[in-house]
């Protein structure tokens, strides 16, 4: 999946810059601690912060790697390469993050109060678990301590 990536153009190699992966990586542990504060006033923010510290977190993978994003449907993209990559190591919640993608554009972009208190515990909670394991990655390759 990774070569077809590459091959459409939606990826493009970049230099590893450890000062990126971990701005991106604070990023997605900033907007995880945003989404559990948010939690209580307002589900559908909630929601969408805590894809976007997933979304943050695969980014800094992603530049681990040393690939970035290009084109359009970046967000897109960025699933499809961590998926291509870790794989089976953490295919629930890939497919949690693509859902999640799918959801958030909505509660984001056309319909107020779609996001149930569940959904939204839910996803702060995978977003826990997803840094959790995106943490240990980066710091097993020596980018996080």
């Amino acid at each position: 999946m990774r070569d077809n990536l590459k091959r459409e153009g939606r990826i493009r190699r970049l230099p590893v810059n450890k000062k990126e992966i971990i701005d991106a990586f604070n990023l997605a542990k900033r907007d995880l601690d945003t989404a559990r504060k948010i939690y209580a006033e307002d589900f559908d923010w909630a929601f969408a912060i805590a894809y976007n510290s997933m979304l943050q977190a695969s980014r800094a993978f992603m530049f681990s790697e040393g690939w970035r994003p290009s084109g359009e449907t970046q967000h897109v993209t960025v699933i499809k390469f961590v998926e291509s990559v870790l794989g089976e190591k953490i295919k629930d919640k890939i497919i949690v993050l693509d859902r999640m993608r799918r959801k958030r554009h909505i509660a984001v972009y056309d319909e107020a109060g779609i996001v149930s208190e569940y959904e939204a515990e839910f996803a702060v909670k995978n977003a826990e678990e997803f840094l959790q394991e995106i943490e240990k990655i980066l710091i097993k390759k020596g980018f996080l301590k």
